[in-house]
Parts: C-alpha cells; sequence; structure tokens
C-alpha cells in the first residue's frame, strides 16, 4: 500500500526522512505520542511532531509543515509523529504486507519502488490510500495519486498495469493539471490546484500556504518512507517508517 496525505503527513514524513532522521513513528493519539517519546528517558533523542485543527500540538516540538523538516532540527533524530488524517489512514492500514508513503516530492520513486516490493511478494494488486480530510474524499490526494500513477506509466512494466476506475480518474485529473502549464513550471501548477483543494483552503485560512508548494515540488525528495515489520520479539524497529533502500527488500 501506498498512503497518501500530501497535505502535508505524507510530505512532512517525506522530508523529515529526506533531511536525515533517523525514524519517524506514527501514532494515533496525542497521549499515545508523548508517552512514547517519554519512554526513552531524559537521554532520549525523540523529537514530538504533529497537528490538530492544522496547529502545532501545544508543547510538542514540530508542527506537520513540511519547511520545519530541515536538517539542523531533525538529522540523528527519532520523531513521533500524529496528525488529524495521515497517521489515521496509516494505522487503519496497518495489516498490509508493505506500507510505503507517497506524495508528489517522491512519486516516481515511489512508484518504482511499490512495483517492485509487489513483485517481491508476489502480490498482483498496489492500493494507493488518500487520507482525506475527515473522512471527506479530498481533490488534493486524489491529484497526489494521480502524480503517482502517471510516474508509474513511464516506468518499465507498465504495459502489465490495470488501473480501475478510480485510478483512471485520478492519474486524468492530474495529467488534465499538467496540460494548463504551458511554459510554467509544473511544480507552480500543481501548487496553484493544491491552494484550490479543501486541505489547501485549510492552510491557507491558516496563514500557512508556504506548504503548498513545498508539497507540489515533483521529485523534489526521491526518498522512500517505508514500515518496518518487526524481525523479532525485540526489534526495535518495528513500527517505525524509515527511508527504504531497493537493496534492502
Amino acid at each position: 500500500m501506498v498512503v497518501i496525505d500530501v497535505l502535508r503527513a505524507s510530505t512532512t514524513i517525506i522530508s523529515a526522512l529526506a533531511h536525515g532522521a533517523a525514524g519517524v513513528r506514527p501514532v494515533l493519539t496525542v497521549e499515545a505520542a508523548r508517552a512514547l517519546a517519554a519512554s526513552g528517558g531524559p537521554d532520549s533523542t525523540m523529537l514530538l511532531g504533529g497537528e490538530r485543527g492544522g496547529l502545532r500540538i501545544d508543547g510538542f516540538d514540530l508542527g506537520n509543515s513540511p519547511l520545519e523538516y530541515v536538517p539542523a532540527r531533525v538529522a540523528g533524530r527519532h520523531i513521533v509523529i500524529t496528525t488529524t488524517n495521515g497517521t489515521a489512514a496509516l494505522d487503519a492500514c496497518g495489516r498490509a504486507a508493505e506500507v510505503l508513503i507517497g506524495g508528489i516530492v517522491n512519486r516516481t520513486a515511489v512508484a518504482a519502488r511499490a512495483r517492485s516490493l509487489a513483485m517481491v511478494h508476489g502480490a498482483p494488486d498496489i492500493h494507493l490510500v488518500c487520507a482525506g480530510t475527515d473522512g471527506q474524499v479530498t481533490e488534493e490526494d486524489i491529484l497526489a495519486a494521480g502524480g503517482i500513477l502517471d510516474a508509474a506509466s513511464r516506468q518499465p512494466g507498465s504495459d502489465r498495469d490495470m488501473l480501475d476506475a478510480s485510478a483512471m480518474v485520478a492519474r486524468e485529473a492530474f495529467r488534465g493539471v499538467l496540460a494548463t502549464a504551458a511554459d510554467a513550471d509544473a511544480s507552480l501548477v500543481i501548487a496553484a490546484a493544491f491552494a484550490l483543494s479543501l486541505g489547501g483552503r485549510n492552510l491557507i485560512e491558516l496563514g500557512m500556504q508556504a506548504d503548498l508548494p513545498a508539497a507540489a515540488a515533483i521529485d523534489s525528495l526521491p526518498v522512500v518512507p517505508r514500515l518496518a515489520r518487526a524481525r523479532g520479539p525485540e526489534d526495535a524497529e518495528a513500527g517505525w517508517l524509515l527511508p527504504d533502500a531497493a537493496d534492502h527488500a
């Protein structure tokens, strides 16, 4: 599965790992995040990140803006994150054979990795899961899913791909947005589309419009977060999102 919450949890997680975070642990609740961070003791390197209602949670080190997760802040650190929609979507997908995080910023990399992992597992289906907002389907996540599908269509093996109706709609929606670009930068056109979406309008209302171009920067962060599975009863990495490497399948 590829989980998508482009505005902003998936983009933020990708940014954190691309900028050197040791791992990102998604949790459902604020209480669970605080408890996990506290469990590391006084010398813990864990940071708390996340939002409720789009705003940084009181007492947390970071919010849910990808622009906050810069190398100087996150390099070498473990981050516990909880968000309104993205981490809930991740929790719902926890039993999938593989869970990857996708967005516009890593669309080509995540499309290729999802395909290769499906081959490793002998799985015919790859599901793109859009987090949405408070149970509503959102245009921005559909657009991001379409961007990933568009990238997949340009990769080896794509001639055998079969898309369901919703996937075809998403891909054509993305291509339709790009078709309006003309000589403009494609990332700017996507950012403009984000601004018209439910999630984009919410961010603009909160004064966080700078996150829109950050989430729209095509293939700017070719890192694929992958959920680590337990390899033993005391595997400390289990449940963490780590930067995936194709040679560690």
